[in-house]
């Protein structure tokens, strides 16, 4: 079982530079996460300026999110994300600098957060697509599922550090560990062997409108991806709003103060965690699980909306947490594998802009719907509307192509 689930980082060495350089790095932008919604809530006491802080985090998504995908599949992507960390490391020191100013001004938070997911959106299909260069096409279900691990492994970490550095010392303290932090994934880049990735081939280049077009007919041409995104984009706009409900779960409905934030956070993390291992050692893409976890993930969200004290949240947003992961790494796998080559980073980032690209309008939503009912009807409705979102795409899958668990093909891809 150890064997199947780190299968990716004994065989590769610069994967193993990489997961290195971001357990490191990823607990630092988990403590900037958390700290800063929790700026947001000490400067304004308001759940809708929670949700415009989601808004200009994830706005750059809708704005530039297709784009991102056609310089993904133009560019290196080892130096594309070099760039992007180092964007990213900026904007941490600008906040780092507006904290410890006492200058409390929440149009610069704004903006920076704005900078801040900018860089975001040209990151994340460069470091899909070098994950793939990195463990090739056999193991690329294993390493989205290390990736996801250890993701949510640093959401238990930071945020569990951030809630107790803030009630010490301010938030300002964890922007200046972040800005740190992103040292050790740079210098994991720098340190990769260029020859050990795998080539990809890549488009004479176009007009960028032109190649947007082409992963878009693409991806809608094909069912199983077309259906995949429906899903994603539909029940993470509506469900997915933890960044702008758990800090109000935690102040408003539980009354308490950032380190309770941190444990919701954790919790959700640690489920988060147990589901990306899961996943790793199942080492495949499948729409039984991809449809198990979706459908989890939004029931959960409906038995959370009674909640009634902060240790019955917890268990819940654990439960949540594993199907999360379970739910967002096989449609991540399942993109990739039917996805060529060429095409990679422009997939990709239609499962970014899936994912994050309807934030904003999901954040702004979930903010409105807590200042005129509080965290349980934000809740209950998002767990409704995902919930129906998944039973469609249950009945949309043929039964034979989920007895099966595996995504009709996908074996012929990963053997090509």
């Amino acid at each position: 079982m150890t064997a199947r689930i780190f299968r990716s980082l004994r065989i590769h060495r610069n994967y193993r530079l990489f997961f290195a350089g971001q357990i490191i790095s990823l607990a630092g932008t988990w403590m900037q996460n958390i700290a800063l919604a929790w700026f947001v809530v000490e400067l304004t006491d308001s759940p809708l300026a929670v949700g415009v802080l989601a808004f200009c985090r994830f706005f750059p998504f809708m704005l530039f999110g297709l784009y991102a995908g056609v310089i993904a599949d133009r560019f290196d992507n080892r130096r594309l994300v070099m760039a992007t960390q180092a964007g990213q490391m900026a904007v941490s020191v600008a906040l780092t600098a507006l904290a410890f100013s006492g200058w409390e001004n929440l149009t610069a938070v704004y903006v920076l957060a704005f900078l801040g997911g900018s860089a975001l959106v040209l990151d994340a299909p460069g470091r899909q697509s070098l994950t793939f260069q990195m463990v090739g096409r056999d193991e690329l279900p294993n390493a989205i599922a290390l990736n996801t691990g250890l993701f949510n492994g640093a959401r238990i970490i930071g945020p569990a550090i951030a809630g107790v550095i803030i009630g010490l010392g301010g938030t300002g303290v964890c922007f200046l560990i972040n800005t740190i932090t992103f040292l050790a994934v740079l210098s994991a880049l720098a340190l990769m062997r260029q020859d050990e990735l795998v080539e990809v081939v890549r488009d004479p280049r176009k007009r960028a409108g032109a190649a947007i077009a082409e992963g878009v007919r693409f991806a809608w041409g094909n069912a199983e991806i077309r259906l995949a995104l429906v899903v994603l984009g539909i029940a993470s706009t509506v469900g997915f709003n933890f960044h702008v409900i758990i800090p109000v779960l935690a102040s408003d409905t539980f009354h308490a103060g950032p380190e309770v934030f941190g444990v919701l956070s954790a919790f959700f993390g640690a489920g988060a965690l147990g589901g990306a291992l899961i996943q790793a050692a199942r080492g495949k893409a499948s729409w039984k699980g991809l449809l198990i976890g979706a459908t989890g993930f939004s029931a959960g969200l409906l038995v959370l909306a009674p909640v009634a004290s902060v240790a019955y949240a917890c268990v819940v947003l654990f439960f949540v947490g594993i199907c999360f992961t379970l739910w967002v790494s096989n449609t991540s796998a399942i993109l990739q594998l039917r996805a060529p080559d060429r095409l990679r980073g422009r997939v990709m980032s239609l499962f970014m802009f899936a994912f994050a690209g309807l934030a904003p309008i999901g954040g702004l939503f979930a903010g409105w719907l807590m200042d005129v009912g509080g965290t349980p009807l934000a809740l209950s409705l998002g767990g409704a509307l995902s919930l129906t979102v998944v039973a469609y795409a249950w009945t949309a899958r043929r039964p034979g192509a989920l007895a099966t668990g595996l995504v009709p093909g996908a074996e012929d891809v990963r053997a090509a």
